[in-house]
């Protein structure tokens, strides 16, 4: 034994290193039954599989130039990070975008700029911008909701993020005066930290659903009475990632409190089917929503992808004729991707956002209806330039889900469906969540919708106007394919944007529905919400 001790203490360092490769080598040709390449080439092809699973991280930060990676290339991440952390977003030296390539938008700003008059000034909160629009007012809603903010936090439920981040949005919202909706994962206490909820739910019916599985009016009623934080309604027809499939939140992502939540069983993957139970048609569905909105005096609204547009017609004319169904609706683009989903849907399956706003708006505004209806926006619209161009189209609120993903520290890792993010956002690993600062997370959040709103209503002054919801189509040229060079808005998708009733932001403010905390400090001056139906939540 000693001789053998001493003949291997003479083997030098890369003696064994040779040896580790012989074994290896060995070990693929003679045992290995599954790999070809590793058979053939034992030590390249493990070079190859190593750099093969590095591959995206090496892209993103070395190969990739700042405007070639995809979902959101590395100008757009770099535009979030620096506005919420309150730094310099500025970038000097010129544009470095491909001004003539198509799709591109041009803002056209007008000769003379608005003019603030500063007897209207709010220097306690200057970047106030709240929503034009009233959710509910036309269908006369015990609890009318007028959003204190034009962006806000898209669905994303807790599950499919971890409560950490949950939290820091949560209260971020609040300091933003915006609201946080929930995602279909059901109301949990990370939600409860001051910000208004808009409560949102899907086929699966997670937090209002019986021992069956299916939707429960008393649990809705019951969930509204006792969080008053709640402000409005949300039910999900179809997500942008993945419309008419359903989703799943694997088992490895179910904890005892999402389960409890979520009204669940522990150790099986939570399916959401690809339709609802309680209802399948277009009447039917416009029955759905004037059922929770009269039980709860709530404003009830609907998230849909947009593909064929003839249901669409026929929820417009309901709505006409009757003056009853949903009091907003979400269009939610195919560009959309917090859900994971097969890249056959997540490539494919619905419209991009910019043609699936202008299909249902163009279907609302024919019917003569669209200001009866908040039009919220989705899918990659969290830059200024971009909400812009979904107002001038006639979008009233942005919702956001990656940009605040990114805002709180999300690296694009694109490992969401795996429960390994490596920064805690869209994981229910401990350990991977102690990272985040809830506190330094939500500053964050605030920051980037505050650098957001800033920015956004530069660019509405610089176009003459007071507020974004004033931006019409012709205020927009986007470039087109082929010799039609750039054309405006209304030139490319043929209708005119109805123009919204707009009087001042000063109106706003005083409006007895209007959310967030600003909102609250004007309401309890007022007796229109001196009652439990109109009041605004206190947490």
């Amino acid at each position: 034994m000693e001789q053998v001790l001493n003949i291997l203490s003479m083997i030098p360092w890369w003696g064994w290193i040779l040896i580790l490769l012989l074994i290896i080598a060995i070990r693929d040709i003679f045992f290995n039954k599954r790999h070809i390449i590793t058979h053939n080439f034992p030590i390249v092809g493990h070079i190859r599989y190593a750099l093969e699973s590095i591959g995206p991280e090496l892209r993103q930060y070395i190969v990739a130039s700042d405007r070639e990676e995809l979902p959101f290339n590395r100008n757009e991440r770099g535009w979030i990070y620096a506005s919420a952390k309150n730094q310099n977003n500025y970038e000097g030296f010129g544009t470095d975008e491909d001004i003539y390539k198509t799709n591109y938008i041009f803002i056209n700003n007008s000769m003379l700029a608005y003019k603030l008059d500063k007897s209207h000034y709010n220097y306690e909160n200057p970047y106030f911008i709240a929503c034009a629009k009233v959710m509910g007012q036309f269908t006369n809603r015990k609890r009318p909701f007028r959003p204190a903010s034009i962006i806000n936090v898209s669905a994303m439920s807790f599950g499919s993020l971890s409560a950490k981040a949950i939290e820091s949005l949560n209260v971020g919202c609040k300091q933003a005066n915006a609201y946080h909706n929930t995602g279909e994962g059901g109301l949990s206490q990370y939600h409860k930290k001051g910000a208004d909820v808009i409560f949102h739910f899907g086929t699966g019916y997670f937090g209002v659903r019986d021992d069956d599985g299916n939707f429960s009016l008393k649990k809705m009623v019951k969930l509204v009475k006792e969080n008053p934080q709640i402000r409005a309604i949300e039910v999900k027809l179809s997500q942008g990632a993945k419309p008419g499939k359903g989703g799943v939140l694997p088992a490895s992502k179910i904890t005892k409190e999402i389960a409890a939540i979520r009204h669940v069983p522990l150790g099986k993957d939570i399916l959401s089917p690809p339709t609802h139970s309680a209802f399948s048609d277009i009447p039917e569905l416009v029955d759905f929503v004037e059922e929770i909105a009269n039980a709860t005096g709530l404003p009830v609204g609907i998230k849909s992808a947009v593909g064929q547009i003839k249901q669409w017609e026929e929820l417009a004319t309901i709505m006409k004729d009757t003056n009853r169904g949903p009091d907003f609706i979400t269009v939610d683009g195919g560009e959309g991707g917090t859900g994971a989903a097969p890249p056959s849907f997540a490539d494919h399956v619905s419209l991009p956002f910019i043609n699936a706003f202008t299909d249902v708006y163009r279907v609302f505004e024919d019917k003569g209806i669209t200001n009866r209806i908040v039009f919220i926006a989705s899918g990659k619209l969290g830059f200024p330039a971009k909400a812009a161009m979904a107002f001038a189209m006639g979008a009233d609120c942005i919702n956001v889900a990656r940009e605040a993903m990114i805002s709180i520290g999300c690296i694009q890792a694109q490992s969401c469906h795996n429960n390994t993010c490596p920064t805690g956002i869209a994981t229910q690993n401990k350990w991977l969540q102690s990272g985040i600062n809830i506190e330094d997370k939500a500053e964050r959040v605030n920051y980037y919708f505050t650098k957001f709103k800033k920015e956004f209503l530069e660019i509405t002054h610089a176009c003459g106007y007071e507020h974004p919801a004033q931006f019409a189509m012709d205020d927009v040229d986007i470039n087109l394919s082929d010799k039609n060079i750039t054309k405006t808005l209304a030139s490319t998708f043929g209708y005119i944007k109805t123009k919204v009733p707009f009087t001042s932001v000063e109106d706003i403010k005083n409006c007895p529905h209007l959310g967030g905390t600003y909102g609250a400090e004007k309401k309890v001056k007022t007796k229109e919400v001196e009652t439990e139906d109109t009041s605004v939540s206190k947490q």
